[in-house]
C-alpha cells in the first residue's frame, strides 16, 4: 500500500503538510477559505493570538454552516453532486491534521 501524498497549504503564513487523497487545487481552496476568514476575523476583531483566532473563525464557519442548514441547504454525503467517497476523505483530511505527526511547520 502507498503512502498518501502529501500537500503543503499556507495558513496565517504557517505551512500545514496535509496527507490527502483529494486534489491539491480542492486542499488549496479550502485553506485559502480559512485563511482569508481568519484575516476577516482578525481583522473586525483585533485578536492576534492565534488560538482564539482559530476559535472564532471555527465558530464563524460553523455558523455559516448552521444557517446554510436551516435555510434548506444540504450538505454532507447526501448533498446533490457529492461523492460520498470524496466526502469521507475530506473528513480524513480534516482529522488528519489533527494528528501531530501529519502536520509541519
Amino acid at each position: 500500500m502507498s503512502a498518501k501524498p502529501v500537500v503543503a497549504v499556507s495558513i496565517r503564513g504557517q505551512e500545514f503538510r496535509i496527507r490527502t487523497d483529494d486534489d491539491e487545487a480542492s486542499l488549496q481552496r479550502v485553506a485559502q477559505y480559512l485563511d482569508d476568514t481568519m484575516a476577516t476575523v482578525e481583522k473586525k476583531t483585533g485578536t492576534v493570538d492565534t488560538l482564539q483566532l482559530a476559535l472564532l473563525s471555527a465558530l464563524n464557519l460553523a455558523r455559516e454552516l448552521v444557517e446554510l442548514r436551516e435555510r434548506g441547504g444540504t450538505v454532507g454525503p447526501s448533498a446533490p453532486g457529492v461523492d460520498p467517497a470524496r466526502f469521507e476523505s475530506l473528513i480524513e483530511l480534516a482529522e488528519s491534521a489533527l494528528e501531530p505527526h501529519a502536520v509541519g511547520q
